[in-house]
């Protein structure tokens, strides 16, 4: 293949990449990197080290001494940035340009039909950008529950620390998520459990208030327990604090 630069629209359909797949997952054999280096005309080594140049850039990653290629480019840069500044934004360019470029390559019929102009476009992005969330956040806890372990797809949900309703910009963003199953989902949202400073569960007093004996048990046993810490994309401090005060029922 005839080496050439990269360009700002390859990294965000790689970027996408990355919040879809776990961190133990970049490598040159993965299908997912095969696919998307064959739609892009680049090799799958090419892809893996632009992964690799992310996920240095991921304080998670870094935090625990994971990271990957550190010579990233400016560009790589650019592109983290622009998502961290507005992940609803940048995750449903990133969906457009990802369906174009693979339904291009594979002459698949399309996964979602973008609209032209502004018809639509609000319930269309709404859509699209609720399962990207879900795809980046159940891949960052390794499709397992953060607070149980369990890891059946079917009963996971990507649950938003801060509504989705509340701060739009970062309503996509995977650190403001969490992987939790039906029942945890439902608590969390409620104000039933939320997390303390030191990542460990807490449980609300308005839990004996609860009539069914066997829901509080499966919610009380993991009062302490340590939330299971994802693969990338670490919860965001300050998304937690705002549950502990504004959502948590003490």
């Amino acid at each position: 293949m005839v080496r050439r630069n990269w360009t700002r629209d390859e990294l965000i359909v790689v970027f996408n990449l990355y919040c879809r797949i776990p961190f133990g997952r970049i490598h040159n054999r993965n299908p997912e990197i095969i696919a998307l280096a064959k739609a892009l005309g680049r090799t799958a080594s090419a892809v893996s080290y632009k992964l690799a140049n992310f996920s240095s850039l991921d304080p998670a990653i870094v935090g625990r001494n994971l990271t990957g290629a550190t010579h990233g480019s400016r560009l790589d840069k650019q592109v983290w940035d622009e998502f961290q500044g507005n992940w609803d934004l940048l995750a449903f360019e990133s969906e457009q340009l990802r369906s174009r470029l693979l339904n291009k390559a594979t002459n698949l019929a399309p996964e979602e039909e973008f609209p032209e102009g502004t018809t639509r476009a609000a319930s269309v992005m709404v859509r699209v950008n609720q399962s990207f969330f879900r795809a980046a956040v159940i891949a960052a806890y390794g499709g397992t529950c953060c607070v149980t372990g369990i890891a059946v797809p079917e009963l996971l949900t990507a649950s938003h620390i801060v509504p989705w309703s509340v701060d739009v910009p970062n309503r996509t963003n995977p650190r403001n998520g969490l992987s939790l199953n039906a029942l945890h989902d439902r608590a969390f949202d409620r104000g039933i459990f939320t997390f303390d400073e030191n990542l460990r569960v807490k449980i609300s007093t308005v839990i004996s208030k609860l009539s069914d004996e066997g829901i509080k048990r499966h919610l009380l046993c993991y009062e302490g327990s340590p939330l299971i810490a994802p693969s990338h994309f670490q919860p965001d401090p300050a998304f937690l604090t705002y549950h502990r005060n504004t959502i948590f029922q003490g």
